[in-house]
């Protein structure tokens, strides 16, 4: 049986309970799709992006972070091998989302600015578990 360290186990306790939070934004987006919240189509694309990358990269980031206690990685690494994935899985979503609200708005707000950083997290998070899972 694998045993997980302290911190995969606080942190995949973290991740499963925000997963809830992709729930709601399902429920959303099923009011987008019945018209029942009006949306551009902009809107409408940038929210079912937002949607599909929280689902993905949540499942994404609780294998990494079971991958991550195969490897010798300590510290920071091991953090970010751990819990990059699952940041951008917040900071992603949420630039898709929160760039995207207000009425009729056509093209993303400021907060777009979340995508490349949570892009960022991503490949960070995936490099350092990868390079972790080859020198272990």
């Amino acid at each position: 049986m694998l045993e997980l360290s302290p911190a995969a186990l606080s942190t995949a306790g973290v991740a499963v309970l925000a997963a809830v939070t992709v729930t709601s934004g399902g429920y959303f987006m099923i009011k987008v799709a019945t018209a029942k919240v009006p949306a551009t189509p902009f809107q409408t694309s940038f929210f079912r992006a937002g949607h599909a990358h929280a689902g993905v990269f949540v499942i994404l980031g609780l294998v990494c972070l079971l991958l991550t206690e195969a490897t010798g990685l300590t510290g920071g690494w091991a953090w970010l091998a751990r819990t990059g994935v699952l940041c951008a899985a917040i900071l992603m979503p949420a630039g898709f989302f929160l760039s995207a609200v207000g009425r009729g708005r056509e093209r993303p707000n400021r907060l777009v600015i979340l995508l490349p950083v949570g892009a960022v997290l991503l490949v960070a998070g995936l490099l350092t578990l990868g390079v972790g899972l080859l020198t272990a």
